[in-house]
């Protein structure tokens, strides 16, 4: 929203009347309110009016001041603020300082201050001073104007409003020498939705609170000063246009002095022109079906089809769309300095096959610098030319698509820029040749209508392509590009994004290798799309694998999360505290660590859909507690731990999959587990089964689903000992661990992995807590040895001195294994290695 100007009569050093003041003064009663309804300003009128001083009213509530007990008025304005119109008039009953009712008709514009977030109501009225008595008045003064009736006064209201009707015939309205509004006609009443009487009184800059009408204002100004009429391009603001944003639309404005029969400067009629009713009415109709045609979906090439289509025959017997390259941000008139390079987006044509046109949809052409599309780019602004004479020539001279123009007899042109957000994306062109009558004035005003709407409209398709581009590159670079390898489970996962309207959202999945052949899979969602969503995602996924790399249990995992995802939110708040969005960043997650040893599964949920399962005897929800969204805080995370039988399916999915249009959450779970239960050869068969049976259109949200086939490692590939917390034992371990590796066929791994295990059981046994194990598995091409004792320290590799005796034992695991690491367990700890045996050795 544009700032609107302070109102004459209260900026510092303007008086009140800035011309010759009648001697009845019209003054301008002038307050502001904020959203809360608090006063806070209060002008010199708006003393005169009430007999309150600032002091006295400033920082209390409005409607105070309202005498209407029952608050019909307050209650309309809170309805107009509800609905988000700018303007408010009508008539209140005001109480004045000493008790008095005074019925007032009072106008309110919305605006937002210079420097402002917050919008406030600019309240105005006229207030009219009484003359003095005729005994009082000077002796020889004359009538002031306004002092004497319509009937009685020489060069009154009722002869100033003969003068001004028959001198314009157009949208017109007599303001004072006083600048202040005397009479409209009923095209000015049309044109700001407002009557005479709501009107009258008031100065432009009240009635239009709008940058142009303060021009407007001055211009009027100089005309009382000087004498002399004035023209000017600017526009006259509409009602819909006084304090919106965007180009302005309206009429071109002359502003003509007015005299009496004796000469004397007696007001300005200001006159917005416009054309023939019948040209009016088919305005009307032709923006009220743009308003319905063009910009119907986010397609650039269909909405910019959708402007030609309503432009033939209609308006013109030609028009073609050309587009500049998507690069951003103009630079202004310098960008457009040499030949434009643009490609032709639609055409529409009287003829079949739009045969005017030298290039056809989806081709490039180039205009040189000086044809009429390359001016108007660089002016910004629409243009008329008549295809005749020089005009022609010189553009043919340069380029020989002109040369059509020639050839099909066109005679009138209109170049339109298409601009929306400060952005150029290109170029309307419309012409004539069958039709006649050259174009108007009237007829590029509506032209520029239609293009502004259409540009609106590629613009946001543009920025909305350049998003989701943005958005889906980020998200796919943040989801897994291929699953890890893990002998726990057999994976298959699909990703679905969402219809293109609703935008890329936070769906996320991971599959993550832990130690002791386990594996943990995650799927999460967060709210919203867009840019920020995925951005949100990726850093979650990446917490996510950080507290899955230190082995925590499902819960405490979740608690950790949801404390992450809380910091955010703060980052993310706005300058009042409040997180964006309701509730901050809203995020679900489902967390879940397999054990194919023990075939135990350990899950933990925050607000996120239960798994399903399917065994070779039933299927079912797994009942996981639902536990909160992360992001709220405060609130514990309970893990549940089931057993699942070697070959079930345990299916995680985001919400995506179960808000179908057509059907119940119920039959949503139904259609689930019967694409489920389906036989199929392969895990991607069955994703592809579950997505049929679920999905009748495309989603409106994204889908992850990640399906999971458990597998068991067999008892000959896990072996343990219980061990005696005695450094003899150590000697025995290694005797173990070596018969074992001649067990597994693994005998070129024996002497890594004794040194390993002389320094996992050695340390275990020196500074851990009985009882103490020790156990060796054995998957594909992975030897994992394992320590585990009841002590919670965790051991730390640490750099020995030269002579030192200890303190090498963890730097040398690091050395000879391809991975190492703690993980803590209700009991205490467990000190992990993997190597990777060659298949030679297996």
């Amino acid at each position: 929203m544009q700032h609107l100007p302070t109102p004459p009569g209260e900026r510092p050093g303007e008086a009140d009347a800035p011309l010759e003041l009648p001697r009845t003064a019209t003054v301008t009663a002038t307050a502001t309110v904020d959203e809360h309804g608090i006063v806070t300003g209060w002008g010199e009128g708006a003393r005169r009016l009430l007999g309150y001083e600032p002091s006295q009213i400033i920082g209390r509530p409005a409607t105070r001041l309202l005498a209407d007990d029952t608050g019909e008025t307050a209650r309309r304005a809170a309805g107009h603020q509800a609905a988000g119109k700018d303007r408010w008039n009508g008539t209140v009953v005001l109480r004045h300082q000493d008790g008095r009712r005074l019925e007032q008709h009072l106008l309110a514009h919305r605006r937002t201050p210079t420097g402002g977030a917050a919008t406030e109501w600019l309240l105005l009225c006229a207030v009219t001073s009484p003359p003095p008595h005729p005994e009082n008045r000077p002796h020889g003064t004359p009538d002031a104007p306004g002092e004497q009736g319509p009937e009685e006064e020489p060069g009154g209201l009722r002869e100033l409003k003969e003068w001004a009707f028959a001198q314009s015939p157009c949208i017109l309205a007599v303001f004072g020498t006083d600048l202040r509004l005397i009479a409209a006609s009923t095209g000015m009443e049309r044109a700001l939705s407002l009557t005479e009487a709501e009107m009258r009184g008031l100065r432009l800059v009240d009635i239009a609170p709008h940058p142009v009408g303060e021009e407007l204002q001055e211009r009027m100004r100089r005309v009382l000063q000087d004498g002399r009429s004035q023209w000017t391009e600017a526009f006259l603001p509409a009602a819909h246009a006084a304090c919106a944003d965007g180009p302005e639309r309206g009429r071109p404005v002359s502003l003509t002095a007015l005299r009496d029969g004796a000469g004397r400067l007696r007001g300005v009629c200001l006159t917005a022109y416009q054309g023939h009713e019948e040209h009016a009415e088919r305005e009307r109709m032709l923006l009220n079906e743009a308003g319905t045609r063009i910009g119907t979906t986010l397609d650039i090439a269909r909405t910019a089809q959708e402007l030609t289509d309503v432009a033939v025959p209609r308006l013109a017997d030609f028009a073609a769309v050309d587009l500049l390259p998507a690069r951003g941000e103009e630079a202004g008139a310098t960008a457009f300095a040499g030949p434009i390079t643009m490609r032709r987006a639609a055409v529409r044509s009287v003829l079949e096959g739009s045969p005017e046109s030298p290039v056809a949809v989806g081709e490039s052409s180039t205009y040189p610098a000086l044809s009429p599309v390359a001016a108007c780019l660089a002016k910004g602004r629409g243009a008329l030319y008549e295809m005749t004479g020089p005009t022609l020539d010189r553009w043919a001279g340069e380029d020989p698509g002109a040369a059509r123009i020639r050839e099909w007899g066109t005679h009138s042109l209109m170049v339109v820029p298409l601009r929306a957000r400060g952005t150029t994306l290109g170029a309307a062109l419309f012409s004539r040749h069958h039709n006649p009558a050259p174009f108007t004035p009237q007829d590029l005003h509506l032209a520029e209508e239609l293009t502004a709407r259409a540009a609106l409209s590629i613009h946001n398709a543009r920025r909305h392509t350049r998003e989701r581009t943005t958005a889906m590159t980020l998200q796919r670079s943040l989801l897994p590009r291929a699953l890890p390898e893990q002998a726990a489970l057999e994976i298959a996962s699909r990703y679905l994004p969402a219809d293109p309207l609703a935008g890329v959202s936070g769906d996320w999945f991971d599959v993550i290798p832990l130690s002791g052949a386990r594996v943990a899979l995650v799927v999460g969602d967060v709210v919203g799309h867009g840019i920020r969503a995925s951005a949100t995602m990726g850093r979650l996924r990446t917490a996510v694998c950080t507290l899955a790399d230190v082995d925590l249990p499902p819960d405490e995992l979740l608690t950790h999360l949801d404390d992450l995802v809380i910091r955010l939110s703060a980052d993310e708040a706005t300058p009042e505290g409040a997180p964006e969005g309701a509730g901050g960043i809203g995020v679900t997650c489902l967390y879940a660590v397999y054990d194919p040893v023990t075939r135990r599964c350990t899950l933990a949920r925050a607000g996120h859909p239960p798994p399903a399962v399917v065994t070779p005897d039933a299927a079912y929800l797994l009942d996981v507690p639902a536990g909160p969204p992360l992001g709220l805080g405060g609130l514990p995370f309970e893990a549940t731990e089931t057993e699942l039988p070697e070959g079930s399916l345990l299916a995680l999915y985001t919400d995506g999959l179960l808000e179908p249009r057509d059907h119940d959450i119920d039959e949503a779970f139904d259609k689930m587990f019967a694409g489920l239960v389906r036989p199929a050869h392969t895990l991607d068969t069955v994703c592809d089964h579950v997505l049929t049976a679920t999905l009748t259109h495309r989603p409106d949200d994204d889908i992850v689903l990640l399906i999971a086939r458990t597998r068991a490692l067999s008892a000959d590939r896990v072996a343990a000992w219980d061990l005696q917390p005695h450094p003899a034992v150590v000697a025995h371990v290694r005797q173990n661990a070596t018969a074992q590796l001649t067990t597994w066929g693994l005998t070129d791994a024996a002497f890594i992995t004794e040194l390993i295990v002389s320094e996992l059981v050695t340390n275990a046994i020196r500074y851990g807590k009985p009882p103490v194990q020790f156990r060796m598995i054995h998957h594909n091409s992975t030897l994992i040895c394992e320590v585990s004792d009841t002590s919670s320290t965790t051991p730390h590799m640490r750099r020995a001195r030269f002579y030192d005796e200890g303190g090498r034992g963890l730097l040398l695991v690091a050395q000879l294994a391809d991975r190492w690491g703690t993980r803590h367990t209700p009991t205490g700890k467990t000190i992990w290695a993997e190597q990777t045996v060659t298949p030679g050795s297996d």
